[in-house]
């Protein structure tokens, strides 16, 4: 995944970004950092019109162009790789969570009906 901030259009998954994506993504955090289209072309040494063209999807910006943007803008990427199960690998997810659940129910819950637990705040 990649992961800008607390903000929601910065959770992003990596598999998301595209020209939809992008573009309101460098927008917004321009905007954020309050930098006008000139202000932040002059920082990172692309052209407003490139950038204006990047925010509108008629282009697309490579990674290193990409991080150097969010960079100035104040935003991290960072990039999070997780395994996923995909329908070539023989396997859907559906299917995977069934075979999890007949697996689960080969191991007994060792546990009383009712577990008895302090409440939280009683006195």
């Amino acid at each position: 995944m990649l992961y800008m901030s607390k903000h929601p259009m910065y959770n992003i998954s990596l598999l998301q970004l595209d020209e939809t994506t992008i573009g309101p993504l460098i927008r917004e955090a321009r905007l954020t950092a309050g930098y006008s289209l000139r202000e932040l072309a002059k920082r990172t040494g692309t052209s407003h019109s490139t950038i204006s063209a990047y925010e509108h999807g008629r282009k697309s910006p490579s990674i290193p162009v990409l991080r150097k943007l969010l960079d100035e803008c104040g935003m991290e990427p960072q990039l999070h790789c997780t395994r996923r199960i995909r329908r070539r690998d023989g396997i859907d997810r559906g299917t995977e969570l069934e075979q999890v659940l007949a697996l689960a129910e080969q191991f007994p819950a060792r546990h009383e009906e009712f577990l008895r637990f302090p409440r939280f705040g009683s006195k």
